[in-house]
This record gives C-alpha cells, sequence and structure tokens, in this order.
C-alpha cells in the first residue's frame, strides 16, 4: 500500500534547531528505508522546508510503526501525518 506522509513540526520543538550529529542520523535512517524499498520518494515541500514522503507498506500502522523510528521523531522535533493512497479509479469513467 503506498503511504504519504507528511512532516509537521512539533511546536514545542520549534526555534530549537537539531544538532549536526541527529540531521546525520536522520539522513542515514531514511537512506536505509529508501535502499530497502520503504521510502520510495522523499521531498522537501518549496513553500516549507519539512519532509513529503512516499512509502510501500502493508498499511498506515507499519508506515506509523516505522516513521517513529526516525532519529528527529523519537527525539520529539517533528511528526508525520500518515495517508494511505488507494489508486486513482476516474479512468474508469472514459471506458463505460
Amino acid at each position: 500500500m503506498k503511504i504519504l506522509a507528511l512532516e509537521e513540526e512539533m511546536p514545542e520543538a520549534s526555534g530549537s534547531a537539531a544538532s549536526d550529529r541527529l540531521l546525520k542520523e536522520e539522513a542515514e535512517r531514511v537512506w536505509e528505508l529508501f535502499r530497502a524499498g520503504v521510502i520510495r520518494q522523499a521531498h522537501f515541500r518549496k513553500d516549507v522546508r519539512r519532509a513529503v514522503l512516499e512509502l510501500e507498506c502493508a498499511d498506515a500502522e507499519e508506515a506509523e510503526r516505522i516513521l517513529s523510528g526516525l532519529p528527529l521523531v523519537r527525539e520529539g522535533r517533528i511528526r508525520f501525518q500518515v495517508i494511505p493512497l488507494a489508486p486513482y479509479d476516474g479512468f474508469e469513467r472514459l471506458f463505460r
């Protein structure tokens, strides 16, 4: 199942910059998940520097469990809104 994950900053963490060490750990973990085929795409929004991830997981619960292991999430600096996606079926209207 495709999952869209949108980063949200935690209000209590705003204003405190993450350390270089923590950011490097985050990048390493995202790279591991990318190489494992769990994270299929990773982007930053252009309007604000927040991650937008596309994951391939069994369900939303698995995605939440995986995302909770990211260093910035574990440290309470960010969280993710997890959105399960379904295939677009609107093209069927063209062939009725």
